[in-house]
C-alpha cells in the first residue's frame, strides 16, 4: 500500500520542524511539499531529500491550499501532514500492511501531542482524517483551520501521529491572532444551531477559557505531566482567552453574532 500513497505537506517557515517530518518518510516515492513562500531554511532542508517536489504558492486558505495541492498528486491515497507531523514506525508498518483493494475510502489517525519532544498522556487532539482516497475527497474551510469532506466509508488507524512543533513561542503567538481573528468570523456567519457544543461554549464569552482549563488539566491529565502539561495548558487557556476578549470587543462595537444565547451576567 505504502507505494500507493503520497504524503502532502504545507510549510511556511518550519526550519525546526521539517527534518524531523521528512525523515520518517524515508519509504514514500514522492513527498509533494507545497510551501508558502518560507524565508528561513526550510527549503534548504526540503531540496535534502530526493523524493520530495517542491512547489510554492501564495498562501490564501487552507482549504485552497490543500486543495492545490491535492491536484498535483499521482497517486491514488494521499497522506495529509502538517510540517510537525511525525510518524510514529508503528503507523508506518499499519500503513504498510493496508491493502490497496480495501473497501474504506479513508482513514482517522490519532495523535499524541509533544511539548518539549515529550509526548503528553492526552490532548484536545482528536483523531484527523489523514489518509484518503484523492478522487473522494474535498478540503473546505472551518474558522482557523480546515475540514476534509470523504465521498465515502470512513476507518482508523490504531498507530499514532506525533505532533511535535518546535518552532519559538513568539511564532505561535503570531499565528494565534489570525486563528481567533477566523473563529470569531465562523461563530458569526454559523447559526446557533449548526454550531458544536464547544462553540456554543466559547459564545457564552466566560466559559470557554475555564473548561479547557479543567478539561486540560484533569480529564486530559496534562497535571500529570509536570512542566510540559502545564506549558500546553496555558497555550490552550491562553487561546480561549484571546477568542472571548475578541468576542466581547465585538460586542462592544456594535457586531453581533447571529443567533446569540443568553449570555452568563
Amino acid at each position: 500500500m505504502l507505494d500507493a500513497i503520497t504524503p502532502v505537506i504545507l510549510t511556511y517557515n518550519e526550519a525546526p520542524n521539517l527534518k524531523r517530518t521528512l525523515d520518517q518518510l524515508g519509504w514514500a516515492k514522492q513527498i509533494l511539499i507545497i510551501d508558502s513562500f518560507s524565508q528561513d531554511a526550510t527549503l534548504e532542508i526540503a531540496n535534502r531529500y530526493p523524493q520530495v517536489r517542491l512547489l510554492q504558492r501564495q498562501f490564501d486558505t487552507h482549504a485552497r491550499q490543500w486543495n492545490y495541492g491535492l491536484e498535483q498528486v499521482d497517486t491514488e491515497w494521499v497522506l495529509s501532514l502538517d510540517a510537525d507531523y511525525v510518524l510514529s514506525e508503528p503507523l508506518i508498518q499499519e500503513m504498510a500492511q493496508l491493502s490497496e483493494k480495501t473497501p474504506l475510502d479513508a482513514f482517522a489517525i490519532p495523535f499524541h501531542y509533544c511539548v518539549f519532544g515529550r509526548p503528553l498522556r492526552g490532548t484536545l487532539l482528536p483523531p484527523r482524517v489523514a489518509l484518503f482516497r484523492k478522487a473522494v475527497s474535498t478540503y473546505i474551510d472551518d474558522g482557523h483551520t480546515q475540514l476534509l469532506t470523504v465521498r465515502g466509508t470512513t476507518g482508523a488507524l490504531q498507530a499514532h501521529i506525533f505532533h511535535d512543533d518546535r518552532k519559538p513561542l513568539a511564532r505561535w503567538v503570531w499565528a494565534q491572532q489570525r486563528y481567533v481573528d477566523l473563529e470569531v468570523e465562523k461563530l458569526q456567519s454559523t447559526s446557533w444551531s449548526d454550531l458544536s457544543w464547544g462553540d456554543r461554549i466559547r459564545q457564552t464569552r466566560v466559559l470557554g477559557p475555564l473548561v479547557i482549563l479543567f478539561y486540560c488539566l484533569f480529564l486530559k491529565q496534562a497535571l500529570l505531566d509536570g512542566r510540559a502539561g502545564w506549558y500546553y495548558t496555558f497555550q490552550r487557556v491562553f487561546f480561549e482567552i484571546w477568542l472571548s476578549i475578541k468576542l466581547i470587543e465585538t460586542d462592544t462595537q456594535g457586531g453581533s453574532l447571529q443567533a446569540s444565547p443568553p449570555r452568563l451576567a
